[in-house]
């Protein structure tokens, strides 16, 4: 199970907006075939591990990350493959929570005669599908806020300039996160001052993320790169009712995607947004933006995940900080967290951190 985990990371960033899965089978204690899903609409790793094993896969055991699919989507249902190759054991690490899927393949199976066992490696699973399971649980996203800062937690100086506060290893470190995630937030604000491109560029990306702007009036300059070929196809902006028409369909014209959504605060909503951005398959979203925007997921309980690259700088009082309001300012009522990851990247100290619900 161990080397089926292993196997369904290499689809990590590419298979959107499907689970990452890797599949491992077993005959007489030799491994006979082993696949992972790679796409969206290519084979899933069970039967890329059944066409690896041919005739050998008669009477073996599968193992295999998540529970396999018993409907017809974009390729057969994968139980049926499965039946008919004469699996004898399938081993599955979690069950899908998917609502089409949430036990009806692992009844397929045990159905036509073979021995189904749930729950090896379960929390491995789980941890490697936070986000899918979240989504397919809770109707949001699993979203995590990316920051770069001085020790003394300052994202920009005075200028409002923040190239570069973190070095080089780590600003690569933070181009793996954005090929892991399926899409990448900012504001209209960290927009126009950093004009980014918001691509992955990072060996072996096959996907890039969604790239979304969030601009309530739709007054970003249509000069930016985002709104440019060829990353105008691939960015959506997200805005509210009262933008004007004229410029929702300047973008459209340039292949631009337009989002209208509810405000709160004359704000485009957090939660409507993070709900628009988990019914169109993103199911794992970094943050890359500013105090305003990332305080307001975070005061709205829709940050899972602060991921901190901090630099050995002080700023001072006169650079910009990276968290806004967030409640009474009481030391008892700070939101709280828990340090899952550490490590040095170059002279940066990279932190994930999770937050508690």
């Amino acid at each position: 199970m161990l080397r089926a985990l292993a196997l369904a990371e290499r689809g990590r960033g590419s298979t959107r907006p499907n689970p990452i899965v890797g599949a491992v089978l077993v005959r007489a204690g030799r491994v006979v075939g082993e696949g992972w899903h790679s796409a969206a609409g290519a084979d899933h790793a069970e039967v890329v591990a059944l066409e690896a094993a041919g005739a050998r896969a008669r009477g073996a055991t599968l193992y295999v990350t998540l529970e396999p699919c018993a409907h017809v989507g974009r390729t057969p249902p994968c139980v049926d493959a499965l039946i008919a190759a004469g699996l004898r054991r399938c081993v599955v690490a979690m069950r899908d929570p998917h609502r089409i899927v949430n036990g009806r393949g692992l009844a397929r199976l045990r159905r036509a005669g073979i021995r189904v066992e749930v729950g090896l490696c379960g929390a491995e699973a789980r941890h490697a599908l936070g986000g899918y399971v979240h989504a397919h649980l809770a109707d949001r996203p699993r979203v995590t806020w990316k920051l770069g800062m001085t020790l003394d937690g300052r994202i920009a100086d005075a200028r409002g300039h923040s190239r570069w506060i973190t070095g080089r290893p780590a600003r690569t470190h933070g181009h793996r996160l954005r090929a892991a995630a399926d899409a990448v937030v900012i504001g209209a604000r960290t927009a126009l001052a950093d004009d980014p491109r918001l691509t992955a560029r990072t060996r072996g990306v096959r996907l890039q993320p969604l790239r979304v702007v969030c601009d309530t009036r739709l007054r970003l300059p249509l000069t930016l790169r985002l709104f440019r070929a060829p990353l105008a196809r691939g960015t959506v902006v997200a805005c509210g009712a009262g933008a004007p028409a004229t410029r929702r369909r300047a973008l459209e014209a340039r292949g631009v995607t337009v989002w209208t959504l509810p405000l709160r605060a004359g704000r485009v909503s957090a939660d409507a947004l993070a709900g628009r951005l988990v019914a169109a398959g993103c199911h794992d979203v970094l943050l890359e933006c500013g105090a305003r925007l990332g305080s307001e997921w975070l005061r709205r309980h829709l940050v899972h995940r602060l991921a901190l690259f901090v630099a050995p700088r002080v700023l001072g009082s006169q650079g910009y900080g990276w968290s806004g309001r967030l409640g009474s300012g009481r030391l008892e009522d700070a939101l709280r967290g828990r340090l899952v990851e550490q490590r040095r990247v170059g002279d940066d100290a990279f932190l994930m951190i999770e937050m508690r619900r």
